[in-house]
């Protein structure tokens, strides 16, 4: 069974469009040939002619749930073409599947479908990523190296199914809960996006701005980093315009920038090999390291990265209703995100790496942040043809602007995913820009003279993204589960077990960070009973999240009869 398609999307005949001066008001029900002689009193109610210039876009038929058409990157190569006229040929249009194998492995063609993966990548290394592996290493040393490791491959899982739901649906992860959620829990589901979605960006935007700081030996203030950070994101966007692989060039180039910087870090400090290896093979965990550990994992899941992977993979032209060439997107999509990872993964390996070199076991260990790492490395080992202090800034520089564009790019789709709003790209992301920029500016002039104060902020941060990764997991792997979404293409039993336990393990790891976190944060009996209260309606929403699909309580309870009665 092939995954369903939106009734907007199913051939029709051919159907006059409204007049183009008109803008459609948002959802209008579409007029029919039975609604002729009603036309004019249709007409009549939609507003005046405006000029061409509509914040709106203009009719259904030009909305792309996350690129236009033209926008899209064609993959067909010399011989696909032939391919595909065979295919249309058969009778696989009404069976939905394909005769014969799959196509041959192409280095071309993964080189054409590079890109999605690696603009998914940097959510793995925002400012908020390296402030974890700073303190990682400075407080627990090599020792929880195989744990980012394997925290990498959760996530990596977990992107994986994002991808797979985008390619074999042909939409995206916010779409999908529209329609798969009723009104008040859709809000709710875009309300918590949306609030991961500040939380990340003002650590994104900070992080850029210190940068900006240091690499300007202090003389720009982060107020005026946050203004440079946001005006530079727009640049970039407007990339896009000249297509999508020219903006995907520009993320390239700012990753190689980070794994240039932190492996030149890494260069100058070396670090202990033995202690490395041992750090990757050997699991260890303490009582004095398990905060540490903690924030670890939770930092690798970012709640807007999965909205934001679902939409990326439908960069490329992909017929959802060919399974032949789904199956290929996902083959070369799945080696894509893998080589992103492990690059991901081997910077996180350099910042963990040279500040166990440089602090594991001294007083300063407790005292490093994002704001004072940079003073704390020149410090420790000095200067050089290029100090490692600008080093670091330039790698926190191209972590800061990658991430806050990214972060933009996700705003834009979550927002028109889950409120379907038909308003046209530049406005979507000035709005999404402006609802960060703004608190971001307030974080900036108050706690600029303030380094404790900035790495108490971080904690409130990273606690307020940790509690709404519930909100993007369970509604993905309920719908990669479904065989009336998915198709042929929805995830098996086995598949089932490991990505929920992947699941509870992250969910229950970031309430551990929570309860930490408000045990330590929160005093006073008013203001106790009010968390507790809304923690209740936390746990209650995820719940029915969960409960909702009868098929996810019901396999967990055959699956615990055939094992255990």
């Amino acid at each position: 069974m092939l995954s369903p398609v939106d009734a907007s999307d199913t051939p029709t005949a051919p159907q006059k469009s409204p007049p183009s001066s008109l803008p459609l008001r948002l959802m209008q029900p579409a007029t029919t040939a039975s609604d002729e002689d009603q036309s004019e009193e249709h007409l009549s109610l939609l507003p005046l002619p405006v000029s061409k210039g509509s914040l709106f876009l203009e009719s259904d038929e030009e909305v792309e749930h996350a690129y236009e058409p033209e926008e899209k990157v064609v993959i067909d190569l010399a011989g696909d073409e032939e391919e595909e006229e065979e295919e249309e040929e058969g009778d696989e249009e009404d069976s939905g599947e394909i005769p014969g194998s799959d196509p041959p492995f192409s280095w071309k063609k993964l080189w054409l479908f590079m890109g999605p993966g690696f603009l998914m990548s940097i959510a793995f290394l925002d400012p908020g990523n390296l402030e974890g592996d700073l303190q990682a290493g400075a407080i627990a040393g090599y020792s929880l190296l195989w744990l980012l490791m394997w925290a990498t491959a959760m996530g990596l899982l977990i992107q994986l199914l994002s991808a797979r739901l985008g390619v074999a649906t042909g939409r995206h992860l916010a779409e999908l809960c529209r329609e798969e959620y009723p009104n008040w829990a859709r809000l709710v589901l875009w309300l918590m996006a949306e609030i991961a979605m500040i939380g990340a960006d003002i650590q994104e935007v900070i992080g850029s701005a210190i940068a900006i700081k240091i690499l300007s030996r202090g003389f720009l203030p982060l107020w005026a980093g946050v203004v440079i950070t946001a005006i530079d994101c727009f640049i970039f966007l407007f990339l896009e315009n000249y297509g999508v692989r020219k903006l995907e060039a520009v993320f390239a180039f700012l990753i190689a920038t980070m794994a240039i910087s932190f492996a030149w870090m890494f260069g100058e400090t070396q670090p202990s090999q033995k202690e490395l290896v041992i750090g990757l093979l050997v699991p260890k965990l303490s009582s004095k390291t398990i905060r540490q550990a903690v924030g670890v994992v939770g930092c690798v899941i970012m709640p807007h990265n999965v909205f934001l992977h679902s939409a990326l993979v439908q960069s490329r032209k992909i017929n959802p209703k060919r399974q032949r060439r789904v199956r290929e997107a996902l083959k070369y999509y799945s080696i894509e995100s893998t080589l992103a990872l492990v690059v991901s993964f081997m910077i996180n390996l350099y910042v963990t790496t040279v500040f166990a070199k440089g602090f594991f076991g001294t007083e300063e260990a407790k005292n490093i942040g994002l704001e004072n790492a940079g003073q704390y490395l020149n410090n420790k080992f000095g200067g050089g043809a290029l100090p490692i202090l600008y080093i670091w800034g330039i790698g926190l520089l191209a972590a800061g602007q990658s991430s806050t564009i990214t972060g933009t790019y996700a705003g834009q789709f979550i927002m028109g995913g889950f409120l379907d709003f038909k308003l046209k790209k530049w406005i979507r992301a000035l709005i999404t820009r402006s609802s960060a920029i703004i608190p971001t500016m307030i974080v900036a002039i108050f706690f600029d003279a303030s380094d404790t104060a900035l790495d108490v902020l971080n904690e409130w941060l990273n606690v307020l993204q940790s509690v709404q990764i519930p909100f993007a997991l369970v509604p993905l792997l309920t719908l990669v589960s479904k065989e009336e979404i998915m198709g042929v293409f929805r995830i098996g039993p086995r598949m089932k077990v490991v990505t929920w336990t992947v699941a509870a393990l992250l969910i229950i790891i970031n309430a551990y960070l929570l309860l930490d976190f408000c045990s330590k944060e929160i005093n006073g009996l008013l203001f106790g009973s009010l968390v507790s209260v809304v923690i209740l309606l936390y746990v209650t929403f995820i719940v029915y999240l969960i409960v909702r699909d009868t098929s996810i309580p019901n396999w967990f309870i055959s699956i615990f009869r055939k094992r255990f009665l």
